[in-house]
């Protein structure tokens, strides 16, 4: 049963897509943060209508754990959406990609943030390249209202055809704001399990006969492309051109056009390709522009699915630029079209690099951790995703690497099985719980001469303050996985204790062996923010 409650609001593409998954009836979100995505499960976690219906959305340790469990409540009957940033999905990749082989009994919808020219990412790896290898759907809108509607079918289609649908998102859409119509609010699924039980368990011998119904699959999945409202065939009175715009480049096209593209027009939002209407445009027309942010993926394609040869101009050519998001300027470049005038901001503005808050622990450890190894000429520290990474920066200079979550505990070991010594790492509370404990107990096991840092701020600093998974339990955490107690030490910190650090830390270091050390305070932003919470009392 649905409930009509129509009405007008101003929201980012991300909250978009949040109101849009509960009114499509989620009974749980899944997500770790991670920029640019944090605001969808932060907005499901504060509504009044999530609130009344308990939808679950606590903030998961790690991406493979929010896609399992995700797809632990789609075997339910249950509607579950997972939200991750792009690199993310590497880390869920396991089980998105075995998710396409047991299908989805309630809606499962994989909503993945990418992020183009990197503004806080290590890469701008493009989210479509995966659906394409597990052979899902995958929907990407091209504005917030959009974002609202394109969920709400994606929950419908991942149930009608019975597999999840990736849901891709870039920057620039996530975080703009626009005004939205919203629409009828679905009731949740009811409890029930799947029809055929045993597809959701993955032997070979299963696995074989869902991988062919998967592929038979496809020739639907196209079909479904094809129909999908998303998608768009706009004939243009100019065919020397034709022009496909997937997802926000659709908006941009618009933009550089607000009287109307003179060019044939593909609108893209739905995918797999539909070969049919491209097989239509490419007949018409002598050559295509590919608008996509992100990588090449349309662009690529289109040779292997044209039956005639034909131009195709994007990224691959120069058309557009091959790094770095797509902005409604170099569309207009594509098209020779006029640019507005840009203010130079590298002669107006003094660059300010970014660094760690005034009073920040991680500051206070490095400042140590630097003085303590000056002493070692040969030294090196493996640092990791986090607040802390800004230890590269002057005036600290203080980390060697900084590679994917949790890498800096196992590029130490192996740096110490090579010889290395001292071999630190330095990982924050979040990132340890998120992909560290595993590398940690490979150390511990092999006593590996190298040094720990769980730098501990109690929270999720870098992404806004969510909660940490394992707050005041990592002391536990390592003894349980083996550790000496007598090389785990907890620290404070701050000035004052500078010198009682740094004797442990060259303990610690001097130790041919595993050592674990816990600098802990609190993030003094969420410091700041705790402190405004608190309810205030007056003198009686």
């Amino acid at each position: 049963m649905s409930q009509n409650q129509t009405k007008k609001i101003l929201v980012l593409g991300n909250e978009a897509a949040a109101l849009g998954a509960i009114h499509a009836g989620i009974s749980g979100v899944y997500a770790y943060p991670g920029t640019p995505s944090t605001e969808v499960t932060e907005y499901i976690q504060g509504h009044p209508l999530a609130a009344r219906r308990q939808i679950k959305s606590t903030w998961c340790t790690n991406e493979k754990t929010a896609m399992e469990t995700a797809l632990g409540l789609s075997y339910t009957g249950k509607r579950a959406l997972v939200v991750m940033k792009h690199v993310g999905l590497n880390v869920a990749a396991d089980a998105f990609v075995n998710s396409a082989m047991t299908g989805a009994n309630g809606g499962l919808v994989v909503m993945v943030c990418d992020d183009p020219s990197m503004h806080s990412s290590q890469n701008e790896q493009d989210s479509r390249f995966y659906s394409k290898f597990a052979m899902v759907p995958t929907v990407e809108p091209s504005s917030q209202q959009e974002a609202y509607d394109i969920i709400k079918h994606a929950f419908d289609l991942s149930e009608r055809v019975g597999l999840p649908v990736l849901l891709r998102m870039t920057t620039r859409l996530a975080h703009s704001r626009a005004a939205i119509t919203t629409s009828d609010v679905r009731d949740e699924n009811d409890f029930h399990f799947p029809e055929n039980p045993q597809q959701w368990i993955l032997l070979p011998a299963i696995s074989r006969k869902r991988y062919k119904k998967l592929v038979d699959l496809q020739f639907e999945l196209g079909i479904e492309s094809r129909k999908s409202l998303f998608n768009q065939y706009i004939n243009g009175s100019d065919k020397h051109m034709g022009v496909i715009a997937c997802g926000i480049a659709y908006n941009y096209l618009m933009e550089s056009y607000p009287d109307g593209c003179p060019y044939p027009v593909y609108k893209i939002s739905q995918y797999p390709l539909d070969r049919t209407v491209l097989a239509t445009m490419t007949s018409e027309v002598d050559k295509v522009l590919v608008l996509e942010d992100g990588q090449p993926f349309v662009e690529e394609q289109l040779v292997g699915i044209m039956d005639t040869p034909i131009t195709v101009l994007g990224r691959l050519t120069g058309t557009l630029p091959r790094t770095g998001e797509l902005t409604p300027d170099n569309v207009l470049a594509a098209f020779g079209l006029e640019t507005a005038p840009h203010l130079d901001e590298a002669s107006h503005i003094a660059n300010r690099p970014p660094a760690l808050c005034t009073g920040c622990g991680h500051f206070d450890m490095y400042s140590d951790l630097n003085e303590v190894l000056t002493q070692y000429p040969s030294a090196k520290v493996f640092s990791d995703i986090g607040c802390y990474t800004l230890g590269a920066l002057p005036p600290l200079r203080a980390i060697d690497s900084c590679v994917d979550m949790g890498a800096s505990i196992t590029m130490a070991r192996g740096a110490a099985d090579g010889g290395l010594h001292p071999s630190v790492a330095v990982i924050g509370d979040s990132t340890f719980t998120h992909s560290g404990m595993t590398g940690l107990l490979d150390a511990i096991n092999v006593n590996a001469n190298m040094t720990v840092i769980i730098s501990d701020n109690l929270t999720t600093a870098m992404t806004g303050g969510q909660p940490s998974a394992g707050t005041n339990k990592f002391e536990a955490i390592c003894q349980g996985l083996g550790l000496d107690a007598a090389h785990l030490h907890v620290v404070v910190p701050l000035p004052k204790n500078r010198e009682e650090i740094k004797r442990i830390m060259k303990q610690e270091i001097d130790y041919h062996g595993l050592s674990v050390i816990i600098p802990r305070r609190e993030c003094i932003q969420q410091l700041v923010r705790n402190k405004k919470q608190q309810p205030t009392t007056k003198n009686q």
